[in-house]
């Protein structure tokens, strides 16, 4: 598939290079992958059906492989990243790992017939391209659950940069990327052919004693600013102790330490089969909703527009 330049909002080449540069500390820093891991073991261990051929797409470090396999659940056959390195480092769980784009996957149609994504796909220039490949790659009735940082992850470092930029700079520049919308997420799905599609939001807090150590994680989990927009020059140091200020006047909680939010998007959807429930035909009701409600039906000769 061809990404056009309409499409262009991330720079992935520059992402996988930081995700390279990542992988050697990824493992201090993995902590967010590894709790999103275990809340889609949850939503799996809640399918009753077994699955035997499993992918693991945008695989970091191998988190939810790991979290699988603890669980006695599901193994992939195979996990990918866009990062060779991150790849080559997931591939220490005993589960084969390649490098692959979620923009290009190499998978021939119906190979699997469970696709899960853990934390990636928010980097995806043309998420409905990526989406429609997915479902391409799954088995009729396969299953897809896939996760992705929310529109209000890390709102509060977003708010402190762009006042200390105001505030030295004099105007503001995306320092962080523009992130999925949970009003839009099923949507997409449906857009790339899933049926029965669910999409839904988990909010989590992180604390920090120092905010410096937030910028840190950001960057040992290779998940800094890849936005083809971006200012290319350095934030200067006044403009980020600045910002640093603001999150730790504005964003301290009771306790003394910095709060931060990660908004994560799960998406769920089934690629269409004949034996998936329909939706009732409309008119073919055979109980009226006056009687489940145990209410009286009043008739009128109105009608709505009228």
């Amino acid at each position: 598939m061809t990404v056009t330049d309409d499409f262009q909002v991330f720079d992935r080449v520059l992402l996988r290079r930081r995700r390279d540069r990542a992988a050697g500390i990824f493992r201090e820093h993995d902590f967010l992958f590894r709790e999103s891991a275990e809340r889609m073991a949850d939503r799996l261990e809640s399918v009753r059906r077994k699955f035997a051929r499993v992918v693991d797409i945008g695989c970091h470090g191998g988190e939810l492989a790991d979290c699988l396999a603890a669980r006695g659940l599901a193994t992939p056959l195979v996990q990918c990243d866009l990062s060779p390195a991150l790849a080559r480092l997931a591939s220490g769980n005993g589960t084969a790992a390649l490098a692959a784009d979620e923009e290009m996957l190499p998978f021939a149609p119906g190979a699997f017939d469970l696709a899960l994504s853990n934390l990636s796909l928010h980097w995806v220039n043309d998420l409905p391209g990526a989406l429609i490949q997915i479902r391409n790659a799954l088995q009729p009735d396969g299953l897809f659950i896939g996760s992705l940082l929310g529109g209000e992850t890390l709102t509060e470092l977003r708010v402190a940069l762009q006042q200390a930029e105001l505030e030295q700079d004099g105007g503001i520049s995306p320092r962080l990327s523009p992130l999925a919308d949970i009003r839009d997420a099923g949507g997409l799905l449906q857009r790339a052919g899933f049926a029965l599609p669910v999409a839904d939001t988990e909010r989590l807090t992180v604390t920090y004693e120092n905010p410096m150590k937030l910028l840190a994680d950001l960057r040992g989990m290779g998940e800094t600013n890849v936005v083809h927009k971006r200012r290319r020059a350095f934030l200067k140091r006044g403009t980020l102790m600045a910002a640093m200020e603001r999150l730790v006047r504005d964003f301290t909680d009771s306790s003394g330490r910095v709060h931060v939010t990660f908004d994560i998007v799960t998406l769920t959807g089934w690629t269409p089969d004949a034996s998936q429930p329909k939706p009732l035909r409309p008119g073919s009701a055979t109980k009226r909703l006056a009687d489940a409600l145990g209410t009286d039906e009043i008739e009128t000769d109105d009608k709505a527009g009228q």
